[in-house]
């Protein structure tokens, strides 16, 4: 018998709603204008006033963000539905160029009001601090620029959503090709590796002229705003408040003192282990012991389902948020043309249930991807009740916290998807490698950015220069790139995050360490180490980082005595595997 669910499983429904009408829906500007213009007009003479002007607001905040999150949805499971393209569109096109002056005004409105100081300053700190970054960087000039870069962004999404290749007559998504890499037979690698690369390398111009084109209206924004260059508008747009551009270069120089050379051995092992003479890109993914690739499951509905038995054997509470979502529909797992790449979890900020979307095949990287947004997805239920809706939306760095963190301390449970103990064995100890890789990639991608904000003026040709610089300082030092250098200038282009959300990167690296951390302490005490990673995250955004990371008892730092304690933590389970 499988853990389905438990027998009193209770979906949840939205809270009642005070402020808007329970039959509200977003249509039109006209019909959201009047809520916004009456919370401006209102008049506030308590800071029990203040309080509940705060909450009506944050309704309305939390409406519109899950309507929007619904269009985005429905657009990414269908990137050629031309209705909800539309439907998307008229979003960002014709409702938030409208919000954007009212927003600011509604800032300035609270800050500015008398009774500001009598709020509770340790339950607002955190949300009046973010309020009065808003408040520096907001220019009404920069509202129309903000929607068209919104519209480029879409782009990207349409281009990649399109790509298809043929391989033995079939054509598939490049995820479905990208799983022939796990492949044993090396010529049947090659194939797919390559076929996959020429047709990016088709689209290579358009995706460099789109850049561009995102490249200059970021730019503006920038220096409408007063900044320099784009890189420090987002540090201030993205509320970094607990590190600065210097603690990521320096980051990136611990990561490739520490953990490059590290992985430098794995890959001389695997070269060796594979009995060839060079190391090719298309060697990367298939097991060296010339095993035949991991399928954990065979069907995006086999996948969930073992998901949710992990959850449940994890704990209760976890295992019911997964069996919530499904029993909602609020999933869509399985890749086929047309899908936006990638995967991701949206928060849906009314009914507090989020919705996970992924490109799943049948591999061990798509299980990986199920956990991880499984974790964002918890964190979603644990914050769903908390008093504003800014609260519910903490930082990049607390995010992958949660996310990352449930790729490890589900790992107990891996015979769910491996019965089999020698592939139990071999998919732990392929994670644990490739959470050791995110670390350069993380770094490629950060360092990469750092200098294309750093230099607006660039050439493709210095940007693709670039690439190559900080690609070669990072990743696969011993990996043969003969015939096939064409492709390499422009390996940058297949990470959404630099065309949709530029900055969200260093993240990952960062969290990655913490869930190594939270990890570790699970290791060593389940019960309180799952309790303290819960309990951090259902802080959500009411204190700093620091003090998330320390709620789950662990520390924010990436200094490099601190992630060579941590790899060397993994390096010991790996050993033991």
């Amino acid at each position: 018998m499988t853990i389905q669910q438990t027998t009193n499983l209770t979906i949840p429904e939205r809270r009642p709603r005070t402020y808007l009408s329970e039959y509200f829906k977003v249509e039109t500007w006209e019909t959201i204008k009047p809520y916004f213009e009456e919370l401006k007009a209102r008049e506030l003479n308590s800071v029990e006033e203040l309080e509940q002007w705060m909450q009506d607001r944050s309704e309305l905040e939390s409406v519109l963000s899950e309507d929007l999150g619904w269009r985005y949805i429905r657009m990414t499971c269908d990137t050629q539905n031309e209705e909800t393209t539309k439907a998307f569109q008229y979003f960002i096109s014709e409702i938030e160029p409208n919000i954007a002056p009212l927003d600011h005004e509604l800032n300035l409105k609270l800050m500015h009001s008398p009774y500001v100081n009598g709020l509770d300053k340790e339950k607002y700190k955190i949300y009046l601090r973010g309020v009065e970054r808003a408040l520096e960087i907001f220019r009404e000039e920069n509202i129309p620029l903000q929607t068209d870069i919104s519209t480029k962004q879409q782009q990207y999404a349409a281009i990649t959503g399109a790509m298809t290749v043929t391989l033995d007559g079939e054509e598939m998504t490049l995820q479905r090709a990208a799983d022939r890499l796990k492949r044993t037979d090396r010529a049947v690698r090659q194939e797919a590796w390559r076929a996959v690369q020429e047709r990016r390398y088709q689209d290579r111009e358009k995706l460099d002229n789109l850049f561009d084109e995102l490249l200059k209206l970021r730019h503006k924004v920038a220096t409408n705003a007063d900044f320099e260059n784009f890189r420090d508008y987002m540090f201030a747009a993205m509320g970094r408040f607990d590190y600065t551009p210097q603690d990521c270069f320096d980051f990136h120089t611990s990561i490739e003192e520490t953990i490059v050379p590290l992985l430098t051995k794995v890959d001389e092992e695997r070269k060796e282990k594979l009995n060839v003479e060079q190391l090719r890109p298309w060697d990367l993914d298939v097991d060296p012991s010339g095993r035949k690739p991991l399928e954990p499951f065979k069907s995006g509905e086999e996948l969930l389902e073992k998901t949710v038995q992990v959850f449940y054997k994890l704990d209760t509470y976890l295992g019911d948020c997964l069996a919530t979502m499904r029993e909602m529909g609020h999933l869509d797992l399985e890749s086929r043309k047309g899908k936006a790449p990638g995967g991701y979890n949206y928060p849906l900020d009314e009914i507090g249930v989020p919705f996970i979307f992924m490109n799943a095949t049948s591999s061990l990287r798509d299980v990986i991807t199920m956990l991880h947004e499984g974790g964002h997805a918890v964190h979603s239920f644990l914050t769903r009740d908390l008093w504003l809706n800014s609260f519910k939306h903490p930082p990049s760095e607390v995010a992958e916290l949660a996310s990352m963190s449930m790729e490890l301390i589900s790992m107990d449970y891996w015979d769910t998807f491996f019965v089999d103990e020698d592939e139990l064995r071999r998919a732990k100890k392929t994670h644990l490698e490739s959470v050791l890789e995110t670390f350069p990639w993380v770094a490629t991608v950060d360092k990469f950015q750092h200098w294309i904000y750093e230099h607006p003026e660039q050439t493709q040709e210095q940007r693709h220069q670039e690439w190559l610089t900080i690609f070669e300082t990072f990743n696969h030092k011993i990996v043969n790139w003969e015939g096939l250098e064409k492709f390499k200038p422009f390996m940058w282009q297949k990470q959404l995050h630099i065309y949709e959300v530029p900055f969200y990167y260093i993240e990952y690296a960062m969290a990655q360490l913490g869930a190594i951390a939270v990890w570790k302490n699970y290791k060593e005490n389940p019960a309180e180490g799952l309790a303290a990673y819960k309990r951090a995250l259902g802080l959500g955004y009411t204190v700093s980082i620091g003090e998330v990371y320390e709620a789950a008892g662990i520390k924010f730092d990436f200094s490099t005595d601190y992630i060579k304690s941590l790899v060397d933590f993994v390096k010991s389970e790996m050993a033991s595997l």
